[in-house]
């Protein structure tokens, strides 16, 4: 087939447009032990009832921080993750000697000997009940292993606030998956005053992220979830701007929907932000911010990433006096690929993360009778980040399982974002299977958008239709609420089953427009609703209406266009930058990183975080030739997940071109070569930022860069980004200092999406502020 034009691929597949019809270890043997290669560590034999500790001397002559963490990372089910942190099993008889290790070991025992220890821990200790646990604290993790599977709900949850982080973190490891599932379906932890979290309860966060903010399509995805009687938990949306009176307007369109149909008592609004935005915007606007999000990670440092601390979290929370508290969002994974590994397991890292939110929702729950205590709940989105924290759908599953029931021992309300990037190894077919297999453990909720593919976030989920496939299959029921609430909506009977509305968001609106008293026709409102859900789809957001064969399968033209999506980013993702290419650019200084090829840069991506030696010296050769003359800004390329992003006819070029001019016309000076990298991550652009302002003479003085880069594949529309982070020459001048937590974003940039003339000013206005800040 000849080359046709994106935009004419995105018609053809339905992402733009209006075709859709309506519807009513390959490894090598380690010559020492302990020694950490490619395949992981290796446990030698173990004697009768030794423990872990027992084990470190014996082999050590005395204890081993390194060994320690080596031998408690080698008990978990393999994960690339943890291999890239030195602590995965290098072998299956390995793993199982860690674990019987572990087994062994008496709590009192993990508890002395901290594995990291740091504000985090010291907070995570203080909101653990140790008094009178003296015999609790005197099993083994065996004992506990056997009391955990064997006692009744009760009798479990008696002893989880005395149980650490560290504990609970061990305590899976313990588990095969059956076991995990086991324990799974006998806790739970529901939010007050609802069924949400309850046994036999499956809720949803509805999703509805617009690559441009766009208030009509988010508004319409919570018209079509309902149609599809799904969402009951929370509207929260992920925001691509993060200016406040961006993230206002939203809010209040959000907040808007639940006072129309009187649902705000129901489940509250929420735009994914950082909180102090979130915060903002309430003092801004009181009242209009439901429940507030953070994401939350395992260290002081991972969390310093975030922008965020304990003292800022606990004073945030404080403020939380309501219905709706905090819903925090966490995954295996973040903390090390942030660069904050601190050589311990990721599953640890992600237990530390519970147990942080444990106390956050304890400091909100003093002197609160159960139904007063505000809702809090965690999103573990388990498979967002990529092939270097897992890369098949069965590490996908174990980790899935792993959070569930580490979020659950904590006494948390936990759901699942049972997701794949499309760099992994997991097709839709295996995500599908990924479901079936998790959904038995009884997560509190699921993500919920109009199909599997986010046209936004370019990532892989679970859509309205998996939904209504597991109530089918596990018999699980929506939040009391709101089913009552989907009854009165007409979009299923009193019975509960599927009535001619079912799966139909026209109907929806019409039945909001009659709440708010509009006396249009029918037939009037149904043709303003057409017309919009054709402006949507052709901003490249899809909005589901009716269904296959059966009612929990998608309508079969949807199907074919998620189908032809997942297929283009699978292109997308191992095109390669084009000599030509990097040559039309004006002025390029093409560098490289550390990455060997496309397939180590995609595997592995701190190589693609690493400069080469030789473009080290590129961008020293460029700071020489600038002399004292430095630039305020630099632009760097870089070819991202995405390649094509940038070379697409009408991507690259224009942006940089009104960039530039506008920069110029506003009084900065911007280098004028441009840096190109290939291999490139966002953080490959810090690196030339150290390298560049680094050391100059006035450590004051504030120097920027915009790095351009593709995005993850996935929408169909080839978006890139630009970072945009402004520091003064002391911050260069130290290494790694500039991150991402004093960065700022500009998503979405396409020809079809959020256009090169439009991402000029949010990017000006951006620096602006960045400049006048600092």
């Amino acid at each position: 087939m000849g080359r046709i034009s994106r935009k004419e691929f995105l018609t053809r597949v339905g992402a733009i447009g209006t075709s859709i019809a309506l519807f009513g270890q390959k490894g090598f043997a380690i010559n020492s032990p302990h020694e950490t290669m490619d395949n992981g560590v290796t446990i030698l034999p173990i004697e009768d009832g030794e423990d872990v500790f027992s084990y470190i001397i014996r082999i050590k002559g005395r204890h081993d921080i390194t060994l320690y963490r080596q031998v408690i990372g080698a008990a978990n089910a393999f994960k690339e993750g943890d291999l890239s942190l030195g602590v995965a099993a290098a072998d299956d008889q390995s793993r199982m000697r860690a674990r019987l290790l572990l087994s062994n070991t008496k709590l009192a025992d993990l508890i002395r000997n901290v594995i990291f220890e740091d504000d985090l821990y010291a907070l995570i200790g203080k909101t653990t009940n140790y008094i009178g646990n003296e015999e609790l604290y005197a099993w083994t993790m065996g004992e506990l292993k056997e009391y955990v599977l064997g006692e009744p709900e009760k009798a479990v949850k008696k002893i989880m606030p005395s149980l650490t982080s560290d504990i609970i973190g061990c305590l899976v490891k313990l588990w095969n998956n059956e076991e995990l599932i086991q324990v799974g379906r006998k806790i739970f932890n529901p939010l007050a005053n609802s069924q949400i979290g309850s046994k036999g309860y499956l809720g949803a966060r509805i999703q509805p992220n617009s690559p441009t903010d766009h208030e009509e399509d988010i508004v319409w995805q919570v018209f079509d979830a309902w149609s599809y009687a799904v969402g009951d938990l929370v509207l929260g949306t992920n925001p691509v701007s993060s200016e406040p009176e961006s993230v206002a307007g939203i809010e209040k369109a959000l907040l808007n929907i639940l006072t129309t149909f009187e649902l705000e008592n129901v489940m509250p609004n929420c735009v994914l932000a950082h909180i102090d935005i979130q915060a903002e915007v309430e003092k801004l606007y009181p009242g209009t911010t439901g429940i507030w999000f953070q994401s939350l990670a395992g260290t002081v440092e991972a969390n310093n990433t975030f922008d965020i601390t304990i003292d800022k979290m606990l004073h945030h929370v404080s403020s939380r006096k309501g219905r709706y508290g905090l819903y925090a969002e966490t995954g295996q994974g973040a903390d090390f690929t942030n660069g904050h590994g601190e050589g311990f397991d990721m599953v640890l890292h992600e237990a530390r993360k519970y147990g942080f939110l444990r106390a956050l929702k304890g400091s909100m729950s003093q002197s609160k009778s159960p139904e007063n205590i505000p809702w809090v709940h965690v999103n573990d989105v388990a498979g967002f980040i990529g092939p270097e924290v897992f890369k098949t759908k069965e590490q996908l599953v174990r980790c899935c399982l792993e959070d569930t029931v580490m979020g659950k021992l904590h006494g948390l309300t936990i759901g699942l974002d049972i997701c794949s990037t499309l760099h992994m190894d997991v097709s839709l077919e295996d995500l599908d299977w990924c479901i079936e297999q998790v959904m038995p453990a009884n997560p509190a909720y699921l993500m919920a958008l109009p199909t599997k593919n986010d046209p936004m976030l370019s990532y892989l989920t679970t859509s309205f239709s998996d939904h209504v496939r597991v109530r089918e299959q596990f018999g699980y029921k929506v939040n009391d609420a709101m089913w009552e609430f989907f009854k009165t909506l007409e979009v299923i009977d009193k019975e509960g089953r599927p009535t001619p509305h079912f799966g139909d968001p026209l109907w929806v609106y019409y039945k909001y427009c009659q709440a708010r008293s509009d006396t249009r026709s029918k037939d009037a409102i149904f043709e303003e609703g057409r017309n919009t859900i054709a402006r949507i789809r052709d901003r490249g957001v899809p909005i589901a209406e009716g269904y296959g064969q059966n009612i929990w399968d998608l309508e079969p033209a949807l199907q074919q266009q998620v189908t032809s999506l997942y297929e283009d980013a699978k292109v997308s993702l191992w095109t390669v930058m084009t000599e030509d290419f990097v040559k039309s650019i004006p002025n390029p200084v093409p560098i490289i990183t550390s990455s060997r090829d496309r397939k180590d840069y995609v595997y592995h991506p701190e190589s693609g975080e690493a400069l080469s030696a030789e473009a080290i010296r590129s961008l020293e050769n460029l700071r020489l030739a600038w002399k004292e003359d430095i630039p305020d800004i630099q632009i760097i390329i870089s070819d991202g997940l995405n390649p094509r992003a940038l070379m697409d006819e009408g991507h690259l070029m224009p942006f940089l071109g009104q960039l530039r001019a506008t920069l110029t016309n506003k009084g900065y000076t911007v280098g004028q070569d441009n840096i190109v990298i290939r291999h490139g991550r966002v953080r490959a652009g810090y690196a030339c930022g150290e390298v560049l302002y680094g050391g100059h003479r006035n450590p004051s003085q504030s120097k920027g860069i915009v790095h351009i880069i593709g995005e993850r594949p996935g929408s169909g529309h080839h978006n890139f980004s630009a970072y945009l982070t402004a520091a003064p020459v002391k911050t260069w001048t130290q290494t790694k200092m500039v991150d991402h937590n004093i960065s700022k974003v500009v998503s979405g940039i396409s020809d079809t999406s959020l256009s090169p003339e439009r991402a000029t000013v949010q990017t000006t206005v951006i620096l602006d502020r960045l400049f006048t800040t600092i």
